[in-house]
Order: C-alpha cells, then structure tokens, then sequence
C-alpha cells in the first residue's frame, strides 16, 4: 500500500503533569464526531514506546508514554514528562497544575474502519503514531487519572536538611537523567523525522496544513477525471463507496463540506432553521396538540378531569437530483480545479431548487415550505398596495412582531425579498427615524425593529393581497438531510460529444413544526 494516501487523524481526550497516566481513549462511548475504536486496533502496543507531543507539534517533544495497556474501559497509558532537560515540558506541567490544560490527544492513521449507523466510524485498525498533550478533548470520558511531583509540605521537624538530602540525590540524577533523557529525545525526533519523510507530507497531524488535500479528495478528483477503471487500486480504496445496488461514490467530506457552504448562498432559510441529520426515510416529531386545563375550586368542591392531548408530525425526505455535463478536454486540463467548478455548478442548481421548495414547496416529491402553511396567521399592513400603513408608518409591522408569543418573538427572524427589503429601509416610524438598523459590524446582519432579517430571493414582491414579510422563530422549521451529496460518473452516455457526464443527488426532507411560531404580514387594509 502506498503509504502517502494514507489520512493521518487526531482523537482527543484526558489531562497531564509530571510522572502522568491516564485513560487515552474510552470504549464505552463514541467520540465528538461519532467515532469508536475497537479495542483490538490497539494490539501490539505492549512495550513499546510512543512520543508525547504538545498539540501535536513535532517540534515540542515534551515527553513519552512508556507503557500502554488496552484494559476493559479503555487504553491506559503512563509515561512522563521531561522536566528536567525540556523547558516546554516543564511549562506544560506549569499549565497543566493550573488546569490551563487538561487533555490527552491521539494521533494515528485509520487501517480499517466502518460507517456506523448514525454517523460516524467504528476504526477497527490503525497505527498509533503519537500521544499529544491538548487543551479540549473530543472524547469527554477519556482523563488524566494521576500525576505524580514532589510534596508541597513535609512532617519532618528539620525539613532544611530533608530538602538538603533530596537536593543532593536530585543533583546525581540529574547527570544520568540528561543523558538519558538527550538520548530519547534525539530518537524520538529521528522516529519523527523519518515518519515525515516517509509519508511526504508537511505536517501529518490534522489542521496542520488546511491546504493539504486528503487521500479521500485525491482519490475523488482522480474518480472525476478518470473514472474508477483507470484509478490506481489504492485510490480506488480511498473512495467511501456506496451500495453497488445504489450505484455511486460518496464525495470525501471537504467535497460534501464545499457545496453546503454554496448551498446555503443560494438557500438562506439553512441561515435560520434548525438543520439535522437522519439515516430514514422520515422523521416522526411527537407534537402536544392539547393541554390540561386546571380550575380554582373550593376546599370540597368535585375537581373536573383533564387530559393533554398529542400528535405527531412525520416530515418525508426527498430526493433532487441533477447531472452535469464536463469536457473531455477540461477533465484532461491539469491546470483546471475540476472539483472546484463541478462543485459550483451541482451547489448553484440544488440551491435553486432547495431554495424554492423551503419557502413555497407543496410537500409533493418536495419539502414542505412554509410560506405553503395555511396554520399560520397573518396581520394586515393597513394599506391596500402597499406596507406601510396609510399614514405611512410601520404600524403594521410592530403590530405584527408583538401578535407573537414572547418566547416565539425573543428567537424571531424577518424574511423577505431584495424588493422587499429595499422598501423596508425607506420606511420611518412616527419620530421620522428609520426602522432600521444596518448592523454595527461586519458579519453581523442589519435588523428590523431590533431583529435580524434574512433576504430570501423566493419571497412574493410586494402587491395587494400578497404576503411579502413574515417573522417567526424560524428554528421550528426543520431540516433534515439523508444524503449530502452523490457523484456518478456516466463516461459512455455523451461519449460521442466528447463529454462526460456526472450524475448528483441528494435527499433532504424540509416542514414546518409549528405555526404559531411564525406570523405573515398581509399587504391589505
């Protein structure tokens, strides 16, 4: 296997100081992200040595785990830090006794693993390469569980003489102990090296170099350009393949992670509501349709009975699909970022089409939109064409704002279109001051009325009887993806035109949770 595909990847956990042990990874619980590693990964540590890096630097050497067991709970590790010749190891135990840190991290390449229902990974091989020294675990139960130094108090009657002595035998450690210690740190940084070296990359830990693509994306633009019938095998293996019954590749997660970021340029509503992940084919919300109502009674008075009533709400995934059609020539061009313009082509159409589904979809074959729900209520703008009411003032918007329940109006968030909002910002209260408010800073979003305000391009324009504006607490519109994104290479269909052809789809169900949550303005008298 060629060693350069390999992923170098990072799992944190614990806390350090001195002479340290800890727990390195817990079995009982998935990580952060989903992933669990079998304790038989972890077989053929015993008596070796690994390097204790400080967040996973390979130029702070701080230490090194000289004993690793894979016990019931989780890999136990021991090992020291080498205060006495490494200034940074002594400054780490300096933060670690001010709690400044208090986590263990494992750097190690994935030999084997399989998705896991969910989400995320159970790694059933790897390569334990380093243990680092972090600040924020990502496995909560992986923890330092001693760390051992010297006394702060002492019983004995003459402790000048007691410190004398330690003092003393300190000293003819020391001399050994720097050889030593010179010794390990020399090979630990030789072992680094020739990793390094190896697997010819700049920095091998995760988030060391962002620009440094993965196997994963490697192997992927191989697949786009070539197909899988001309990609080496181990790039081939590189791939997250799907069910061969379902045909496809599943793009490496830099791929699904640009295309969601173009998505939601194009599908603003993804700023506002509440986005999830489902492994269905839908998904049930229990809903409280009724509650109890209670009464005052006198001391012997007969209580009436009462019940809550409930619901549910099932909200379908759909499937979108598209394809796109890429030159023999522009596949074949190394100086073209051919995932790059592939990617904005599939986020400019599934954008298009979330976008219009999440505010006006009908709930056949698409999301539900909530624009389409005829639960929610609206209040009247008082003018018969236009927003403001008829003495030109927004009356009819705070009206609106405060029809809602407080909690509701706390998380409110205007949504209108580009017609809309450029109305909007002509508009004054009765003092003749503007209502609104562009924001203070950049990245921050201008308001209206003291709330933030999203434009989205598929809003009505303003006209007599039309809803332009709504307001509501837009995290009880729910969005739930099923698949990200799917690539299909077709190179035979367009062959004859000198293409190729890539097939995308995704699945993504969308609905509204509750009406009362929301509230529209009405251009009507």
């Amino acid at each position: 296997m060629d060693m350069e595909k390999l992923v170098l990847e990072t799992k944190f956990t614990g806390d350090p100081t001195g002479a340290i042990e800890g727990i390195a990874w817990d079995f009982s619980s998935p990580d952060r992200v989903g992933d669990m590693i079998e304790p038989t990964a972890f077989v053929g540590l015993t008596g070796k040595s690994i390097p204790a890096l400080f967040a996973h630097d390979q130029s702070q050497v701080v230490g090194v785990f000289d004993s690793i067991t894979v016990e019931a709970d989780g890999l136990h590790v021991k090992g020291k830090l080498l205060i006495d010749t490494v200034e940074r190891a002594r400054e780490v135990r300096s933060m670690i006794q001010a709690n400044a840190v208090r986590g263990l991290s494992i750097g190690f390449l994935t030999r084997k693993a399989a998705p896991r229902r969910g989400g995320g990974r159970t790694i059933q091989s790897l390569e334990l390469l380093e243990i680092s020294i972090v600040a924020v675990p990502a496995n909560p139960n992986a923890r330092i569980t001693s760390q051992k130094d010297f006394p702060l108090t002492t019983e004995n009657t003459n402790p000048t003489a007691e410190l004398e002595t330690k003092l003393a035998a300190a000293e003819t450690k020391i001399t050994a102990a720097e050889t030593k210690a010179a010794e390990a740190v020399a090979a630990l940084k030789a072992r680094l090296d020739g990793m390094e070296t190896k697997f010819n990359r700049p920095a091998i830990i995760k988030g060391a170099n962002d620009n440094e693509p993965t196997a994963e994306r490697k192997a992927f633009k191989s697949f786009l350009k070539y197909g899988p019938e001309r990609m080496p095998g181990e790039e081939t293996k590189s791939l997250v393949v799907s069910d061969d019954t379902r045909g496809g590749y599943l793009a490496p997660a830099e791929f699904q992670a640009e295309v969601i970021k173009n998505i939601v340029q194009f599908s603003p509503v993804r700023q506002a509501a509440r986005v999830g992940a489902t492994a269905s084919a839908s998904v049930i919300l229990p809903k409280r349709t009724g509650t109890p109502t209670a009464s005052w009674v006198g001391e012997t008075e007969t209580r009436q009975s009462t019940e809550g009533a409930y619901g549910q709400i099932e909200i379908p995934v759909n499937e979108a699909a598209c394809y796109v059609d890429v030159s023999l020539q522009l596949l074949e061009d190394a100086a073209i970022n051919v995932e790059t313009e592939v990617a904005m082509d599939l986020a400019e159409e599934f954008g298009r089409l979330e976008a219009v589904a999440f505010v006006n979809g009908d709930g056949f074959k698409k999301p539900t939109g909530f624009m389409t729900d005829a639960g929610i209520p609206f209040t009247v703008s008082g003018s018969a064409a236009t927003i403001a009411d008829a003495d030109g003032t927004a009356d009819g918007l705070i009206n609106l704002m405060y029809a809602l329940k407080p909690a509701y109006r706390a998380n409110g968030v205007w949504m209108a279109n580009g017609t809309t909002i450029a109305y909007l910002r002509k508009l004054k209260d009765t003092t003749k001051q503007y209502i609104w408010q562009q924001g203070v800073q950049a990245g921050e979003p201008s308001t209206l009325l003291g709330r933030p305000l999203v434009e989205a391009p598929d809003m009505p324009d303003v006209a007599a009887g039309t809803f332009p504006i709504i307001f509501g607490d837009f995290t009880r519109y729910r969005i739930y993806d099923r698949v990200a994104m799917s690539i299909l290479r077709d190179p035979y269909s367009q062959a004859t035109s000198g293409k190729v052809r890539f097939h995308a789809r995704r699945r993504v169900g969308a609905a509204n949770t509750q009406a009362e949550a929301f509230r529209k303005l009405k251009v009507s008298v």
